[in-house]
């Protein structure tokens, strides 16, 4: 349940709906595997920033009309009870057909009844599996929908395509690592990170851009996607035994201002110092010597919390 808590605080903390969802569109125009789709992209209407109201706390709370709302894609979940809330086979009967036709949307709506009963995961990545072989004219209609679970769905069939290579797929989970959602940039880096472990050392140099990058959220999906530990998903077994090869993306990121991140990079720390104490332990005193400011003040708090106890 750590994974659902960390959801929850992401929710609080951070979506107050702005500008145009379809805003990173100008990434796949020059980068991504819907590259060669500019045209359609270009031709495709923006959406209207979404009305601010305030996310109910529990399933019970939710309003029987945002419900409504919801499962038919004309809102987004504004907190984690009614992210988990929606009901995903529903959804995708009255969102997919009219969206990329019945016939392409069919597996998906056949699997959507089948992980019906299943946890959250399995249920968005069933679905998102099952519209992988879609067309990037159908994932870019996926992608740049107005609801956060429908967008989950397009972070899983983007990161599914096949025979592409680790910049690519960086490149591919850019849009959703970026996306106003805190669902949609959960899913960015869960479904990102199996390809990062495969080649670290690649993934690291690769992901230093992302640690400068004029955007919270991308940078904090460059921490998150290669903490050792992380929640609800597979360890990085190499960075738990030596954490080392990922100091230069974490120098990046040991003094940045938004908050979102310092957890992000915090955790991070956390994760590597429950087996590699004495790591730990050195660069805290350096990143104190080099970087005596108060965010990354903020940062090692976090990270030595455990530590400190």
């Amino acid at each position: 349940m750590v994974f659902l808590k960390n959801i929850a605080a992401n929710s609080m903390a951070k979506v107050t709906p702005q500008g145009n969802h379809c805003a990173w569109i100008s990434t796949f125009l020059s980068a991504g595997f819907l590259a060669a789709n500019s045209r359609t992209l270009q031709r495709m209407p923006t959406e209207p920033c979404l009305s601010v109201r305030t996310g109910a706390r529990s399933r019970v709370m939710i309003p029987a009309a945002v419900l409504i709302e919801l499962n038919h894609g004309r809102d987004e979940a504004r907190s984690l009870p009614e992210w988990l809330a929606i009901d995903q086979a529903h959804l995708a009967q009255a969102v997919l057909p009219g969206l990329i036709g019945a016939r392409a949307a069919q597996p998906a709506l056949t699997v959507s009844i089948e992980v019906a009963n299943l946890g959250i995961m399995q249920r968005i990545r069933g679905i998102g599996a099952a519209l992988s072989a879609c067309s990037p004219t159908q994932l870019c209609a996926i992608a740049s929908h107005r609801s956060d679970a429908v967008r989950c769905w397009a972070c899983v069939a983007a990161l599914a395509q096949p025979q592409r290579s680790l910049i690519e797929r960086i490149a591919d989970a850019r849009p959703f690592a970026a996306d106003r959602h805190f669902g949609v940039r959960e899913l960015a880096w869960m479904e990102l990170r199996p390809h990062l472990a495969k080649d670290l050392s690649h993934a690291f140099e690769t992901l230093l851009s992302w640690a400068e990058d004029p955007d919270p959220n991308i940078r904090r999906c460059a921490s998150e996607a290669t903490r050792p530990r992380g929640v609800w998903c597979a360890q990085l077994k190499a960075l738990i035994a030596d954490p080392t090869p990922a100091e230069s993306l974490l120098a990046r990121l040991r003094a940045d201002p938004a908050r979102y991140v310092q957890l992000s990079v915090g955790n991070w720390l956390n994760d590597a110092g429950k087996s590699r104490p004495d790591w730990l332990t050195e660069l805290a005193a350096r990143w104190r010597r080099e970087s005596p400011g108060v965010h990354t003040a903020a940062i090692l708090r976090r990270g030595l919390r455990r530590m400190n106890t």
